[in-house]
């Protein structure tokens, strides 16, 4: 069976944006698939979304938020579901079919971080794995969390670094990453250079198939218009954005 997974919880999305990406994944995803939202809170979701209880993980609260509950994905069983698990992250934009995600070959895929070139991190905004497979990912980050975030900023450079010391332990390559082309960055990709972002839209990446949000702006803010990076990162009102980010 193929699942689309995606997480929510505490108050830094609300549930439009699982209904939002619940869309995108069945207007762009044409293979037999469940669609399952881990959830702390599931009011307001689509009727059409498979709902279960966050995975729990004990996190010391005053830690700045990294990602690491996506680690509970690992678990040895996760709720009810088999097969293979495509992660998606609720702010992403999907913008053409993406049956390819569950048809690309390899065991575990990621995408390839645009701001560490000469590192093995991936950033985990949209990563496919076996479930039950790697449960030794949540099980040392439980046992060493606090080694762990010494030597990782976030969960995805640990999980980047942990996939591959377990490829090499099975000798072979496990770690590998999505063609460059599919999932692109709007800050890395789409964003014109200042000067040019105060005249121009951000560019339509073309032949992308999602297009990624990491930090500022978000998709929201992207398409009203924004002032970052004292007005380095200004973007135009990115129109095209809505024919993709449905309400």
């Amino acid at each position: 069976m193929k699942n689309v997974i995606c997480m929510k919880w505490g108050d830094k999305f609300g549930p439009e944006y699982v209904n939002r990406l619940y869309k995108m994944v069945e207007k762009n995803l044409t293979l037999e698939h469940r669609f399952v939202c881990f959830t702390d809170n599931s009011e307001g979701l689509n009727e059409g979304i498979e709902v279960r209880p966050l995975p729990e993980m004990q996190l010391d609260s005053a830690l700045p938020e990294r990602g690491w509950r996506k680690l509970t994905v690992f678990q040895e069983k996760l709720a009810d579901l088999e097969g293979q698990a495509l992660f998606l992250d609720l702010d992403i934009v999907i913008l053409d079919n993406i049956n390819s995600f569950f048809e690309e070959e390899g065991e575990f895929l990621i995408i390839k971080d645009w701001d560490f070139p000469k590192d093995i991190i991936g950033n985990s905004s949209v990563f496919r794995f076996d479930i039950g497979k790697y449960p030794e990912i949540l099980s040392n980050f439980i046992q060493n969390g606090e080694a762990v975030r010494e030597r990782h900023r976030n969960e995805q450079a640990y999980l980047s670094y942990a996939v591959k010391e377990i490829g090499d332990k099975q000798n072979k390559e496990l770690l590998k990453y999505w063609p460059k082309s599919w999932c692109v960055s709007f800050k890395r990709n789409c964003l014109r250079k200042f000067p040019l972002n105060y005249f121009m839209m951000a560019k339509f990446p073309q032949n992308a198939k999602i297009l990624i949000f990491h930090g500022r702006p978000t998709p929201s803010q992207a398409l009203k218009g924004y002032f970052g990076k004292m007005g380095l990162r200004y973007v135009k009102p990115t129109k095209w954005i809505s024919k993709y980010w449905e309400e």
